[in-house]
């Protein structure tokens, strides 16, 4: 396995790099920065623009919210992007976040069912349609209390955009930082959106070796 990961420090403007070697890059998105371009020139600078100018050929293979960090996953070549996405298509990549969320639940686990869809009337919010919203599920466990406030575990059994803020507002525990889903107070408790992608597993596509890559919260 060729890899330049023995010196993973990243080059100027680019995030913190985790892993990186001849097929892949992964890399800590800090906030608030988007992952693909938005609309108009004031959001061309994203994660994917930087990691092509340092590793050339790097495409997306799945997303962070502007306002989530955390481990996201570069395809350095075609095949490679197709093989890691194929993995994302078919459910073979474990995703673990942590959030920290507005009161506490009353059970030490739980699991989310509820599907999800664009809030047409109120963009770029998704809503909660159990009719026409597409299967999401989120499965979650306290990590610990703090007052008011709980730290959850979070595994996406899906990838439905805002799944994860949507999912913990539809249970009455909102993440703290939040401003599409949560009340005004809980906005108010942290500076930012206390939402963290910390773990990634995923098969690698060139040497079939399983690869878990870390990133612990900042919150």
């Amino acid at each position: 396995m060729s890899t330049d990961n023995h010196h993973p420090a990243a080059p100027p403007g680019l995030p913190r790099v985790l892993h990186r070697d001849q097929w892949l890059v992964v890399l800590s998105k800090p906030v608030p920065m988007l992952s693909v371009p938005g609309i108009g020139p004031k959001k061309a600078d994203c994660l994917v623009s930087r990691a092509a100018e340092a590793f050339p050929g790097a495409r997306i293979v799945h997303r962070l919210d502007r306002d989530t960090s955390g481990v996201i996953v570069l395809a350095r070549d075609a095949d490679t992007h197709r093989a890691l996405s194929l993995q994302f298509q078919d459910r073979l990549v474990d995703k673990q976040y942590e959030a920290i969320v507005a009161g506490q639940p009353i059970a030490a686990k739980g699991f989310i069912d509820a599907p999800i869809r664009k809030d047409l009337d109120n963009p770029p919010r998704q809503c909660v349609d159990q009719v026409q919203g597409k299967p999401s599920q989120t499965a979650w466990h306290i990590m610990g209390p703090f007052g008011d406030h709980t730290r959850l575990g979070l595994s996406p059994r899906t990838g439905r955009s805002h799944q994860l803020r949507l999912h913990l507002q539809h249970i009455g525990h909102p993440i703290l930082g939040d401003d599409l889903y949560a009340p005004r107070d809980v906005v108010a408790m942290a500076p930012r959106l206390c939402l963290h992608a910390t773990e990634l597993s995923f098969t690698h596509p060139a040497t079939q070796e399983r690869l878990t890559l870390q990133d612990p919260a900042p919150f």
